[in-house]
């Protein structure tokens, strides 16, 4: 099972670099349906958040280029596990030899047997070798590299270095259903550690299968990271207000919403195939009702689904590179091309212009991204504002422990106080 295991986050990895989400390419390669899905998951994961120094490593150790992505691949799994998973030498590599045989050729056993024990042998040596390479030092691609050195002078580095980070556990407590210091309570109860974060959020550690923890099927609570839970008391809706959810799926923000306030809402959602999501967890959490519509439609296109009634609230939480949330998806750093900036810019534009009109008089739109580009952050803030005057932006009330530089939240490294993705938000009221 391990060697197969091996084998199809190699698989899923040489998918994901030829242009599949990390989603679909763990379930073409099988992963998803064997026992062992937890840990194919994780090598996969893994490798791709450090892909970029792995990569480096496996062609500098070969004298002849290597050919075949999967056997680079298969070796960078391999070493993966030699580094940050602390895995058993010999197995790690009898194993690697094996997949390589299986997967390659037989002639590539002997390759990777002997590569892998040169790694063995000279490690601090070819570490150091390929650091001096911005991609391997960094495991990001070049322009990514530029762009976040030239957006962050001060703080591109702990970016770039929270961006290979693996993730917390972060729950979101559903006050409707019970406190977060009861849920608390409950889970230490059943010896799951956990530490509070921000309002209403939990870190559970280590982190594990969510179905597996007291409440989930009763709807206590909700997985969203401590960035995204900012979102909705940012937005600040009311009792008997009307609220746009206009980028809702798969309903993380819509929920935590109604968990706020009794509201008039409407999720909106491009992605038809995306809404069940939406109802699954409304239905979990016991939010469903006849008071909350979801809704297929383009938020850039308002005469397709709006009734004209203007809304109160409007959460614009717009597509984006998705930058600021790479160490839960690090297929994205690697699928990303540098034009996509100024592509999702230019959806970004569009949407907010067209959401503008569908805003009461007095009130309140909070634009968000799960970006760390200026382009796609401030600098659309900024030009927005501009460009309409009725827009009177507000500066954003973050947690205390947020780190932060204007509207920008800063993905976190470990041991901060409040663990977070990469998150922007501005708001604005009209006047």
């Amino acid at each position: 099972m391990m060697d197969a295991s091996q084998r199809q986050a190699a698989d899923t990895i040489v998918r994901v670099m030829g242009g599949e989400t990390l989603a679909r390419a763990l379930e073409a390669s099988g992963a998803e349906a064997t026992p062992a899905r937890g840990f194919v998951q994780e090598l996969a994961y893994g490798t791709l958040r450090h892909w970029g120094t792995l990569e480096a490593i496996v062609r500098s150790l070969a004298h002849k280029p290597i050919a075949d992505p999967m056997l680079v691949a298969i070796l960078a799994v391999a070493l993966y596990q030699l580094e940050h998973m602390r895995a058993e030498a010999h197995a790690v590599v009898d194993r690697a030899v094996a997949a390589a045989g299986d997967a390659v050729r037989p002639q590539a056993k002997g390759l990777a047997n002997a590569l892998l024990r040169r790694y063995l042998r000279e490690r601090d040596e070819w570490i150091a070798k390929v650091a001096s390479t911005p991609v391997a030092r960094w495991s990001h691609p070049r322009w990514w590299i530029a762009r976040v050195r030239a957006d962050w002078p001060a703080q591109w580095e702990r970016i770039l270095a929270a961006g290979n980070e693996h993730p917390p556990l972060t729950l979101r407590a559903n006050p409707r259903a019970g406190s977060r210091d009861a849920l608390v309570a409950r889970f230490m109860a059943q010896g799951i550690a956990c530490e509070p974060v921000g309002e209403a959020g939990l870190i559970v550690s280590p982190p594990r299968p969510v179905r597996e923890l007291p409440g989930y099927d009763e709807g206590a609570f909700s997985v969203q990271d401590a960035g995204a839970q900012i979102a909705a008391p940012l937005l600040g809706a009311r009792d008997g207000e009307r609220v746009l959810d206009a980028c809702a799926a798969p309903g993380g923000k819509t929920t935590h919403i109604l968990e706020l306030a009794d509201v008039e809402l409407t999720a909106l959602d491009a992605d038809a195939a995306r809404l069940p999501r939406v109802h699954t967890n409304l239905a979990r959490l016991k939010l469903a009702s006849d008071r909350v519509r979801v809704v297929a439609g383009d938020a850039a296109a308002p005469a397709s689904w709006w009734d004209g009634r203007p809304y109160d609230r409007i959460l614009a939480d717009v597509p984006c590179t998705a930058s600021g949330i790479v160490r839960r998806h690090p297929d994205v750093k690697w699928l990303r091309r540098a034009s996509d900036v100024a592509s999702f810019a230019t959806v970004q534009h569009a949407m907010l212009d067209a959401l503008w009109s569908c805003l009461a008089r007095g009130g309140t739109l909070v634009y968000a991204t799960c970006s760390v580009f200026v382009e796609e952050n401030e600098a659309q803030a900024a030009a927005f504002a501009a460009r309409m005057p009725d827009a009177l932006r507000e500066s954003p009330v973050f947690p205390a422990g947020a780190e932060s530089s204007g509207g920008q939240l800063l993905p976190s490294l470990p041991g901060a106080r409040h663990n977070q993705d990469g998150f922007f938000y501005a708001r604005f009221r009209r006047a």
